[in-house]
């Protein structure tokens, strides 16, 4: 089991250090999944718990006999190896595996919480079945037994010394990347461009353009403050930016500063005005009075932000605006919403609030709990029972290049994400109201259908809060391979149309999926509103905004 999962390096993330009672199990448990299991057992102690023992009594007297029709499910990547079907004991264990930990989570239905405690119900038991997985010890997981025959125990030696290195190096945490094969610049981020603007939040990038000619209204990406910019340019034929580069898109992104201690005050509303110099330095450069913006996920929330502040003061700097898996409706569930708990908010709160910044990697262990069986049993078993080196894959090499949010944001994230505030319209920028309805910009949003972290039906929402016209565009992937996702993937399909619906299965009924990426609607739509073309630009920057600095800048070099 990971050193973290029970160490107080995660809870310092989201709890005080405080001797009280309270404070120090805020500290080992921060999101209360103790208190959520003890809640289900409450709940059904007179009633479902005794149906299901005697239940999972039955099933299990069938899988001692050989009777028992439970089977994995065929994407349960633990139980592919074909001893779980053939060899008796293994296929029996298997069984009586999967009938407890099912029976587990039925348990959480038969509590009949509302949504946001039976989501952390749900994530403490999937957490405690997962590690309990026979698949985590070596000498019950059948692929580990034979690897270990085949090397004769040197796998099992490597395996050791993969534990001690993580614990070392990664804090205990299964390395799921070898960053090595990587550098940012030379292998990621390298569709060609200069730093343009720069202040102390972030830098904006502008791109080499390569074709003839280019559309007048530039587009600026607005990417989440929680990670680096460089997942949308990844490398060549995996690059948002290089795509949009293709389609004569005058292209910006915004690159943030990693923060420190000193930034602790930093917050939302120092983020919404570093986008609206970054937007108006990208017109000035590209000579016109608006530019479009495409953002994603927390980049979302504080686009939406400046959007509100922008109509509040009648200025029209944003002619349509892209939002990808980004929330701005809390009341509609989703897996995050699991956080929404006073306790879990005030002990993240003070616990940033004495450090001046969540650390990323803090953060990341977070998210991946939401997944453990894909996120961390999945790289333990291949690392340390397998004896195998992480793979060298772009995506997870930059998901584990984390970034750091200052305290003040991160407290404003949590006032928005408890109070459901821009959405209620109760959130101000520079004392002006977000109303959102009287944002008259045409928008495009888009949500992943297999998302765990931003379910696309919450991200639907966002179409019902924007005053113009909404196109939402469903993704056949999850958080991540929704945004990086090429053209060209015959696995990945694509659903679009009109948000004329309030309800997203409404919408849903109404549109036929395609194979593709959201990638090619989008530029068909940001196309249509970016204005005529003209001859591109034969240098970057401007006499105001000299090009500086070639891409991927310096902000994101900074660990």
């Amino acid at each position: 089991m990971p050193k973290w999962f029970a160490s107080e390096r995660l809870g310092s993330v989201l709890a005080p250090r405080n001797l009280a009672p309270r404070k120090i199990l805020g500290r080992v448990d921060p999101l209360g999944l103790a208190g959520s299991l003890v809640q289900v057992g409450t709940r059904t102690a007179t009633n479902g718990l005794p149906r299901r023992t005697v239940g999972l009594g039955i099933e299990l007297t069938k899988v001692a006999v050989g009777r028992s029709s439970i089977t994995p499910d065929p994407k349960d990547w633990r139980f592919e190896n074909r001893a779980w079907k053939e060899n008796p004991l293994f296929h029996r264990l298997g069984q009586a595996y999967l009938a407890w930990s099912r029976t587990a989570l039925d348990l959480v239905d038969d509590a009949q919480f509302d949504w946001r405690t039976a989501e952390r119900a749900k994530l403490a038991t999937v957490l405690f079945t997962a590690a309990m997985a026979p698949t985590n010890v070596p000498l019950l997981n059948p692929d580990a037994v034979e690897r270990a025959f085949e090397t004769g125990g040197r796998s099992l030696v490597k395996g050791l010394g993969n534990i001690s290195r993580d614990i070392r190096t990664n804090r205990g945490f299964p390395r799921s990347v070898n960053r090595s094969a990587f550098v940012v610049g030379r292998d990621l981020a390298i569709t060609p461009g200069a730093v343009v603007f720069r202040n102390e939040v972030c830098e904006l990038l502008q791109y080499v353009p390569t074709t003839e000619t280019v559309h007048v209204i530039p587009m600026v990406l607005v990417p989440p403050q929680i990670n680096k910019y460089y997942f949308m340019d990844l490398a060549p034929g995996r690059s948002f930016v290089e795509f949009a580069v293709r389609q004569g898109i005058q292209m910006f992104t915004i690159s943030w500063r990693n923060p420190t201690e000193e930034h602790r005050e930093w917050g939302l509303s120092t983020y919404v005005d570093a986008v609206n110099d970054a937007v108006r330095a990208a017109c000035e450069i590209a000579g016109t009075d608006q530019a479009n913006t495409v953002s994603l996920c927390a980049g979302g929330i504080t686009t939406a932000a400046l959007l509100g502040h922008l109509a509040a003061t009648q200025d029209a700097l944003v002619n349509c605006a892209t939002f990808a898996v980004t929330l701005l409706d809390y009341t509609v569930p989703t897996m995050i919403g699991l956080l929404a708990s006073p306790a879990i908010v005030e002990n993240s709160r003070r616990s940033t609030k004495r450090a001046g910044v969540l650390a990323g990697h803090s953060a990341t262990a977070l998210f991946s709990m939401l997944r453990p069986n894909d996120l961390i049993w999945n790289y333990w078993v291949r690392n340390n029972l397998m004896g195998e080196e992480p793979p060298a894959f772009d995506v997870l090499a930059w998901n584990s290049d984390s970034t750091r949010l200052p305290a003040g944001l991160h407290a404003d994230f949590l006032d928005l994400f408890m109070q459901n505030s821009i959405a209620k319209g109760l959130f101000s920028v520079h004392g002006n109201p977000i109303d959102l309805s009287k944002v008259e910009c045409d928008s495009f949003v888009v949500g992943a259908r297999t998302d765990h972290l931003t379910a696309w039906k919450a991200c639907y929402a966002t179409t019902q809060l924007m005053g113009g016209t909404s196109q939402f565009a469903l993704s056949s992937s999850g958080h991540i391979q929704s945004l990086v996702n090429p053209p060209g993937n015959p696995r990945m399909t694509v659903a679009t149309g009109e948000a004329t619906d309030a309800d997203p299965d409404q919408w849903l009924a109404k549109t036929t999926a395609v194979t593709g990426s959201w990638w090619e609607p989008w530029a068909e739509w940001a196309a249509a509103r970016s204005g005529g073309r003209h001859p591109a630009p034969s240098s970057l920057g401007s006499s105001a905004h000299p090009a500086g600095e070639p891409a991927p800048g310096l902000y994101v070099m900074a660990s």
